[in-house]
């Protein structure tokens, strides 16, 4: 591992023009998504009722997979193309787990607000614009106004901007200071009135997002799309009340958060009156709530956790380079995306493939009325590779391999892609043919790609701090600390300040957070104990402050996330050792076979008291390993199953070699770029599920040659 500094963020979620809407079949899982949507979307139906606005909830989807397809449109002109028709359809498919449809998306912890249907992206948004309207006093003007030498200041007080200053952060903290002392101080003519008293904000900040983009796709070898765009977002963030109970306290923490889009120059005056707006409109969202944060708490029992709603952090400052343009070849990469996407003509059940190269150029700015002020840059280039077939029975079956790196001079030649690619489409024609497997409770190996992915999904979400605070929690691991919750050969910790895995790029690094905190690592478990949490800025009983895992896509409020997880053991085998220790402990348990994944596309995990404490992970390949000597078999429609307590505990050995997981990860925070590092691994018992299995044939029609 080498650390350099790096701010691997992606906030805009460019992931979207990763997004491959092919519709797959869906399994039972889609019942237990719609059922948790229907639940937690009809108070959001009934306060909009109550406004006058008419939200019908229709296709309903986990919000991870919702931010992938249009993150609150913001990168128009790199829409996902819509469904592939009737093809590929059934009802109900697009919720199933959104990452089974695409290779690095999973979707989030079913937290309460993980559950969202489409159209409350527009209702955040209506909800936000009719609080602000509602406001009986117009609560900040755009008009320069004196501000008296009596009036409070913004810490640090009368700073001296640099000539090497951003321009826009120059004009996020010029704003920011007089919105921030404005809204503090009462009206004169409507106090004449008897209605000038304001409740001031007691914090403020602006997080922008500007970012640029190139994005190439082909399919059936030809390019389809080849776009290029620019945008300019900001996140303001308005709290109400103080540290201890403010309007973000319970349900309501998304009403801190309110988002416009900027204009692209440095023009001050448009700058500052964007900026004006949103702050406006947020500070009428974040009132109306913290009224109903104050009523509720007069009326409900008591909280069992009772920490603060913010915790108190030192200012940061740190000013890096803006991230430079994206520079590609377009014409260059048109062919060479072109090339890759024709070799699936060499594979003629493979009935679809898409090929998509995207360059992002992002920096993002952070100022806050504690004083922090932060610009750090952000550059990642990625090529994905997605087939979809389909069997004889009806079972959809997909493929997808990814290259990343930070600029598109780092992504593999293209004599290696492409033979990436070649044995990709041997093996989805092979899975094609291979038998659907039986229900299965044994042994079995993940490699460590697909441990990576276990790892992230059944334990890692649940060490989330946030996880550990609220009634509705299922709160796994809370009362953990200082205990064995693994073997005590394993540790895993959370490091974004590691840029890379040997030679391999890791999407989850970052140098700041989306809270201003410096990026740390943590060691959350030593030698199978127990010891902290991921914290953002929300605190949990015992853990009062942030280590610099606040984390969120624009539009969202950060809470404590992922970053790179890495997974390391004391107890280590070469994998040959563990594939005859696996045939060992099968015959033991008197087992025809054990099971070895070899690769994992995703998975989901539920962390709600309301729902079972279970995860689901998707394997995209698994192999049969016989004891009686016959060869490996392929099978297919395998979904591993199960709970995070009892799976933890039933790792019996690892492998000597580690690998690494690129993707992006959804959550009540948005969606996010990721890294999991893992080696293989040996468990005495893993229950896996067949997948639900359609009914539609392969294609009538024969494709044309």
């Amino acid at each position: 591992m080498t650390k350099t500094p790096s701010a691997a963020k992606g906030r805009l979620a460019l992931q979207s023009s990763f997004c491959i809407t092919l519709v797959l079949r869906a399994s039972e899982t889609c019942l237990n998504w719609n059922k948790e949507v229907e639940k937690h979307t009809s108070g959001a139906k009934e306060a909009a009722e109550k406004l006058g606005i008419s939200c019908e909830i229709g296709e309903k989807r986990p919000s991870g997979a919702k931010a992938r397809v249009d993150p609150v449109g913001f990168l128009r002109g790199l829409k996902p193309p819509p469904p592939s028709g009737s093809s590929f359809s059934a009802a109900c498919k697009a919720q199933v787990d959104s990452a089974a449809f695409m290779f690095g998306l999973k979707a989030g912890p079913t937290a309460r607000t993980s559950f969202s249907a489409a159209c409350l992206v527009a209702l955040t948004v209506m909800l936000a614009a009719t609080a602000g309207a509602r406001q009986s006093t117009p609560v900040i003007h755009p008009a320069d106004e004196d501000l008296s030498a009596g009036t409070p200041v913004l810490h640090p007080a009368n700073q001296d901007l640099s000539a090497g200053t951003p321009v826009l952060l120059d004009a996020m903290t010029t704003e920011l200071h007089r919105a921030f002392t404005l809204l503090g101080r009462p009206d004169p003519e409507k106090q004449k009135q008897g209605d000038g008293k304001q409740l001031p904000p007691y914090f403020l900040s602006y997080a922008v997002s500007d970012a640029s983009f190139v994005a190439i796709q082909a399919q059936y070898g030809a390019v389809v799309s080849n776009s290029a765009n620019r945008v300019r977002v900001a996140d303001v963030q308005v709290r109400l009340g103080d540290p201890k109970l403010d309007n973000t306290h319970g349900t309501h923490r998304g009403s801190a958060v309110n988002s416009l889009e900027l204009p692209l120059g440095d023009d001050r005056e448009a700058l500052g009156r964007s900026l004006w707006l949103a702050t406006n409109t947020g500070y009428g969202t974040a009132l109306d709530n913290y009224l109903r944060v104050k009523t509720e708490a007069q009326v409900r029992a008591k909280e069992e956790d009772t920490s603060p709603d913010f915790s108190e952090e030192a200012p940061q400052t740190y000013i890096g380079k803006p991230a430079p343009p994206v520079v590609v070849d377009r014409a260059a990469w048109e062919r060479r995306v072109t090339a890759l996407s024709k070799i699936f003509r060499e594979y003629p059940d493979v009935y679809q493939n898409m090929v998509i190269l995207t360059a992002q150029s992002e920096t993002d700015y952070f100022a806050s009325s504690e004083g922090s002020q932060v610009v750090t840059p952000h550059l990642q280039a990625r090529l994905l590779v997605f087939a979809v077939t389909r069997a004889d029975d009806g079972m959809d079956l997909f493929r997808a391999q990814t290259f990343e790196a930070e600029t598109v001079e780092g992504l593999p030649r293209q004599a290696e892609m492409e033979a990436a690619i070649r044995e990709l489409g041997k093996g989805l024609e092979a899975l094609r043919k291979a038998p659907v497997t039986e229900p299965f409770d044994g042994p079995a190996i993940l490699s460590g790609r697909a441990a990576a992915v276990f790892f992230h999904e059944v334990l890692g979400h649940r060490l989330e701090g946030q996880r550990q605070r609220g009634d509705e929690e299922g709160q796994t691991f809370t009362k953990e600390v200082g205990k064995e919750v693994l073997p005590a050969f394993l540790s895993v910790a959370d490091d974004p300040t590691v840029t890379t895995f040997g030679k391999t790029w890791l999407a989850g690094s970052y140098e700041y957070d989306d809270e201003g905190q410096k990026a740390r690592r943590v060691d959350l478990i030593d030698d199978g104990v127990l010891k902290t949490f991921l914290m953002s800025r929300l605190p949990i009983a015992s853990f009062a402050t942030s280590n610099g895992h606040g984390r969120a896509q624009t539009g969202k409020v950060p809470t404590g996330r992922q970053g790179n997880l890495i997974v390391t053991s004391t107890k280590t085998e070469p994998e040959s050792e563990l594939r005859k220790q696996l045939i060992e402990e099968a015959k033991k348990q008197g087992k025809p076979y054990g099971l070895y994944f070899e690769d994992i596309s995703s998975g989901f995990a539920v962390t709600t008291r309301s729902s079972p404490q279970a995860f689901q992970v998707i394997p995209l390949v698994v192999w049969r390993v016989y004891v009686d000597g016959r060869p490996d078999e392929l099978v297919r429609g395998v979904s591993i199953v199960g709970t995070p307590l009892a799976a933890m505990k039933r790792i019996l050995a690892t492998g000597d070699k580690s690998e690494v997981f690129n993707g992006e990860c959804g959550a009540e925070s948005g969606t996010i770029p990721v890294s999991a590092v893992a080696p293989a691994m040996l468990v005495s018992e893993m229950e896996t599920q067949r997948v639900q299995q359609g009914t539609a044939r392969p294609p009538i029609l024969a494709m044309p040659k």
